[in-house]
C-alpha cells in the first residue's frame, strides 16, 4: 500500500470514527509556526541591528564617494626627430619594461652626418697636433735667435769701449802735435825775419821750412786719428744700438711665436667639432626610441613607413607597477573638513565585488574641479547659483593583487578614515 492509500485509509478512519484527532493536529501546528516565525524574526531583527550599528560607526568616521576612477599619468612617447619610421617594434596592449626598444627610425641621414662630423672632429685634431708642432718649433728657433742678437750686444759694447779707447788716444796725441807746430811755426817765422836782415842763411830757413811742414803733418795726422777713431766710436756704438734692436726684434719673434704656439693650443676648435660630433651622435640615438618606465602600450598613434616630426606622438604607455597607478576621488567640500595626507582609505572597484583594497591619501588638489574649467563660474554677477564643488583627492593603492589588475578608468568607490 502507497503513501497515497494510506492517507486516504486515514482520513476515511477519521471520518467514519471521530473528529478530535484531525483537531488536536492542526492545534499543535500552529503555535509551532509562530514560534519558528518568530524565532527568525527576532534572529533578522539581530542581524539588521548588528549590521546597521556597524554601518553607522564606519560611516560615523569615514567619508565615502562614487565618484572616483583608477588613475595613472600616461607617458607619451615621440621622437625628438623629424624622420620615417622604419620599424616599430611593439602592439597595443603590449607590455613593455623599462629601456626596451620600441620603435625605430630610418638612420641613413643620421649615420652620414655621424661620419662627417668624426671626419670634421679628426681634422681638427690633426690640424692642432700640426700647429702645435710648429709653433713649437717657431718658439725654439726664436729664442734661439734671441740667444744670438743677445750675445752680440756685448760684442758691440766692447767695439764701442775699444772706439772710445782709440779716440782718448789720438785726442791725447793732439796737443803735442799741436804745440810742436806752434814752435815750428814760430820757428820758421822767427828764422823768416832773420834771413830778411841777413842775420841769418837763407839755408838755416829752408830747414826750419821743413821742420814745420813736418809739424803740420803731425798735427793733421793727430786730427786724422781722432776723427778715424771718432768714426770707429760712432760705428761701434751704431753695432750696439743694431744688436739691441735685433735682440727686441728677436724678443718680438718669441712673443709672435709663443702667440702662434697659444692659438695652436687653443682647444675651441677641436671642442666645437667634438660638440658637433657629440650632436650628431646624439641625433644618431634618437633614432631608436626605448621605454623611459614599465607598463602597457596602450596606444598606437603612428604606423611604419609615416615620417612623423619632432614632438609628435607615436605611442601611448599606461605605467604599472606599486606607486605608478593610483586613485583620484572627487569629495564634496561638505566632506573635505577632517581630511588630511595620510589617511588610511578603504577602495573598492566595481569590477571586483566583494573585494576591498587598501590605500591613503597621498595628496589634497589645492583647487577645486570648477576652478580648472575652460569657462570658471564667474560668482560676481549677481546670478550666482550655489553648487557643491568637488575637491580631487588622490589616493595611494597599498594592496593591489597581480590577480586583480587595477587599469586606469575603472570606476571605484573610496571611504577615507576621517576620525
Amino acid at each position: 500500500m502507497d503513501t497515497r492509500e494510506a492517507q486516504q485509509n486515514q482520513g476515511q478512519t477519521h471520518a467514519n470514527g471521530s473528529a478530535e484527532p484531525v483537531a488536536g493536529i492542526q492545534e499543535r501546528t500552529g503555535p509551532r509556526k509562530r514560534v519558528i516565525f518568530g524565532v527568525l524574526g527576532a534572529i533578522v531583527a539581530v542581524i539588521l541591528i548588528v549590521w546597521g550599528v556597524r554601518y553607522f560607526l564606519y560611516a560615523r568616521v569615514h567619508e565615502g564617494t562614487d565618484d572616483a576612477r583608477v588613475d595613472a599619468d600616461p607617458v607619451a612617447i615621440t621622437s625628438k626627430l623629424n624622420e620615417r619610421i622604419d620599424r616599430i617594434l611593439v602592439d597595443t596592449n603590449q607590455e613593455v619594461r623599462a629601456g626596451q626598444l620600441l620603435v625605430v627610425l630610418d638612420n641613413a641621414v643620421e649615420q652620414d652626418q655621424v661620419r662627417n662630423a668624426q671626419a670634421q672632429y679628426d681634422l681638427a685634431v690633426a690640424n692642432q697636433r700640426t700647429n702645435t708642432v710648429q709653433s713649437q718649433g717657431g718658439v725654439i728657433q726664436a729664442t734661439a735667435n734671441t740667444a744670438d742678437a743677445s750675445a752680440q750686444v756685448p760684442v758691440a759694447q766692447s767695439g764701442v769701449a775699444q772706439a772710445q779707447a782709440q779716440l782718448r788716444s789720438a785726442q791725447a796725441q793732439l796737443p803735442a802735435a799741436q804745440a810742436a807746430y806752434d814752435r815750428a811755426s814760430a820757428d820758421y817765422n822767427r828764422t823768416l825775419s832773420l834771413v830778411s836782415t841777413g842775420d841769418v842763411a837763407r839755408q838755416e830757413l829752408d830747414a826750419q821750412r821743413a821742420s814745420l811742414a813736418a809739424a803740420s803733418a803731425q798735427l793733421r795726422s793727430a786730427r786724422d786719428q781722432i776723427n778715424v777713431a771718432q768714426a770707429n766710436l760712432d760705428a761701434s756704438e751704431q753695432k750696439v744700438s743694431a744688436a739691441q734692436a735685433s735682440v727686441a726684434a728677436a724678443q718680438g719673434g718669441v712673443t709672435s711665436a709663443q702667440g702662434k704656439l697659444a692659438q695652436s693650443s687653443d682647444p675651441s676648435q677641436v671642442e666645437s667639432a667634438r660638440a658637433q660630433l657629440s650632436i650628431a651622435k646624439q641625433n644618431l640615438a634618437y633614432t631608436n626610441i626605448s621605454s623611459s618606465i614599465g607598463g602597457f602600450i596602450g596606444e598606437k598613434s603612428a604606423e611604419v613607413g609615416q615620417t612623423v616630426s619632432a614632438g609628435m606622438t607615436i605611442l601611448t604607455l599606461i605605467p604599472d607597477g606599486p606607486g605608478k597607478i593610483y586613485v583620484t576621488a572627487n569629495y564634496k567640500e561638505t566632506q573635505m573638513g577632517d581630511m588630511k595626507v595620510g589617511q588610511p582609505v578603504d577602495i573598492q572597484v566595481d569590477a571586483y565585488h566583494g573585494v576591498t583594497f587598501t590605500g591613503h591619501v597621498i595628496s589634497i588638489n589645492p583647487a577645486s574641479q570648477n576652478t580648472y574649467a575652460l569657462v570658471p563660474a564667474q560668482n560676481a554677477t549677481g546670478n550666482f547659483v550655489k553648487v557643491t564643488q568637488r575637491i580631487p583627492v588622490r589616493i595611494s593603492i597599498d594592496s593591489q593583487r597581480a590577480d586583480m589588475p587595477l587599469r586606469p578608468g575603472m570606476s571605484v568607490e573610496t571611504y577615507v578614515k576621517v576620525r
